[in-house]
This record gives structure tokens, sequence and C-alpha cells, in this order.
């Protein structure tokens, strides 16, 4: 069924509004809506053709009016085409952002290692404190809903819930409102033990399903997942008597292709000097034994929307402190520029 923009709106508008207060709605009501910036007047000619298209009826003489079974279906069918061409255009986005990211962290760690004259590590874009944008939960059949969940950064997740008994749209339609109003915005840490009691408990018979959302939330934002780390130099090792011994450099060569172990080294980043974001090991200092021959000397980077990166540089103990800490607030400044740019 085709619409025109301004009867799209005050569908909308009316449904919004019903399913907030319950109660039939009026053509005043619909005019405070700020977007719409129509008259009384105009609202109610409008409301009278959806009435004889049967989006809406009016359920008592004199009262406003209700969404009906066809307006409903308008409204969700509408709802979904454009969450699905959302979801598709950020997974688009994201498959080219993250292709573009993982060249420039990888050239990133080839030109440290030439800078320096070290080994350089660099990890792929992790999320802090990632906050949810938006939860769409689509009927799958009788005995499964899709709930899509993005993201800060635009991270898209997809997660099949069963459940027990099949849901009618309006229903499906009422809780995506329920998530969205309460959980947009927050960060895992904060959606309490008040928020998923309140969430429950207005979800009535469905809280079983809202837990398991919510569950579903909780997987998708955390950031356990494996660590990807990029090295380059590996070999300049090998210009440093002290550690060129066969042994002591296959040690390292095999600890710099171990990638478990270097996201140990450069996940360390609780005690990172608070004004510059760079952490100095020396020798024992070192969280990798295989590594307590040389000095490591890791930073943080901000890389917008919620992303970060963290850097390593290893070399001998006598390496030239002040021209790698250096190279690393320069980079730092670099990276907040390009950031700043691109957002």
């Amino acid at each position: 069924m085709q619409l025109d923009d301004r009867k799209w709106a005050i569908l909308k508008a009316i449904i919004k509004t019903y399913l907030e207060t319950g109660e039939p709605v009026g053509s005043r009501t619909i005019s405070k809506y700020a977007d719409l910036n129509l008259s009384s007047a105009t609202i109610r000619n409008e409301m009278s053709d959806l009435e004889e298209m049967g989006l809406i009826l009016q359920p008592h003489t004199s009262a406003g009016r209700i969404p009906s079974d066809a307006g409903y279906r308008l409204y969700v069918d509408r709802m979904m085409e454009d969450k699905d061409r959302e979801v598709t255009e950020m997974k688009e986005m994201m498959i080219q952002r993250q292709d573009k990211l993982e060249l420039l962290l990888k050239q990133l760690a080839k030109v440290l290692a030439t800078n320096t004259n070290y080994a350089a590590m660099i990890s792929g874009p992790q999320y802090h404190h990632t906050r949810l944008k938006f939860i769409q939960l689509s009927v799958v059949n009788e005995r499964q809903i899709l709930a899509t969940i993005v993201a800060e950064g635009n991270a898209v997740r997809n997660k099949i819930i069963e459940i027990e008994h099949g849901l009618d749209q309006q229903t499906v339609l009422q809780l995506n409102i329920l998530l969205n109003s309460a959980l947009n915005g927050l960060t895992i840490e904060e959606i309490n033990l008040s928020t998923i009691s309140k969430l429950k408990e207005q979800a009535g018979i469905h809280s079983d399903l809202v837990n398991r959302v919510l569950d579903a939330v909780a997987e998708s934002i955390q950031t356990d997942e494996e660590m990807e780390i990029y090295t380059s130099g590996a070999t300049n090792i090998f210009k440093y008597p002290e550690l060129s011994s066969s042994e002591k450099a296959s040690e390292l060569i095999s600890a710099f292709e171990n990638k478990k172990e270097l996201a140990g080294l450069i996940g360390e980043a609780g005690s990172e000097n608070e004004e510059t974001g760079i952490q100095v090991y020396i020798g024992k200092e070192s969280p990798l034994t295989t590594m307590q021959d040389c000095s490591v000397v890791t930073a943080t980077y901000e890389l917008g929307d919620g992303m970060y990166s963290r850097i390593g540089v290893i070399g001998p103990k006598r390496m030239d402190y002040e021209k790698v800490v250096g190279t690393l607030k320069t980079l730092k400044v670099q990276l907040d520029e390009l950031f700043k740019k691109n957002q």
C-alpha cells in the first residue's frame, strides 16, 4: 500500500502514541508532534483518509483513532525493511572500514619497525566500554526469533533465540520498543540488576524471552574475541649481539609467531602513564619470559567510534628509549588527527 510522506508520518505518530498510552489518539495530540508542523484540521482530514484506507479505526463515536491490523502490518513491514536496509548498509560499511583499517595497522607496524630499527607489533581494532546502538527482534518461525544487535562502531551480531510459542508482529514490535527504550546507549556495565528487573516486569509473560535477549546482548558487546596481531621487523633483533645468539633469537622468533603471547603482552595496559598512554617494560618486568632479555614499550591509541589499538616496540635493553617514546607520541598525534578528520 502506497502512502505519501504526510499520511505515513501521521500513521506512525498514531501507532507510536497508542503503543505508549493504550488510549485512542486524537488530532490534537498528533498536532503536538514537533516534526509534523500540521494543523489539527489537516490532521483530521488525513486521519479520515487513513480510516477509509483501513489503516486506523474509531472504536467509539467522538473518540480518537487506534491502529487497525492492516495499519500495524504496514508499520511493521516498513520498520523491518528500514532496519534490514540499515543493518545491510552497516555491514557493508564495516567490511570496507575493517579492510582499510587492517591495511593501515599493518603499514603502521612496518613504519615503526623501520623507523626504530626494532621489532614492532600492533593489535587489530578492539572495543572498550562498547555501547548498544539498537536491537531488532524478527520472527523467523513459530519456534524462533532472530535478535539483531548493533553495538558501538556498528558491529553487528545475529542471534537465533528459541521460543516455546509463536509471537505476533504487534508483540514483537512492542518488545522492540521496550528493549530499545531501556537499553540504547548503555554499556554492558550499565545494564544492571535494576534495569533487568524493570525490563522483565514490563515484559510480563515474555520476561524469559527478554532475559535471553539480554544474554545475547552481553555476548555481543563484550570484547573477549581473539585479538588480531600484526607484526613487522622481527629479524631486526639479529642486529643486536646480545639477542642474536641462536637460542635467544629462536625464542624471540617463536614468541613473535605466538599471537596469544603477544596479545597478552600488549594487552597489559593497566599501568600505562595516564598522560602519554605509554608503558615501558625493562628486562624481567616483561610479562613474557621469552622477552626478559629485551625491553618492550607499549602504547594505546584511540581509533574512533569506541575502538582502540595497542602497539608494542621490542628491542634490546639498551634501546634508544627517547627515540621510541618520541616516535610513539608522534604517532598518537597523527592518529588522533586522522580519525578526527574521518568522524
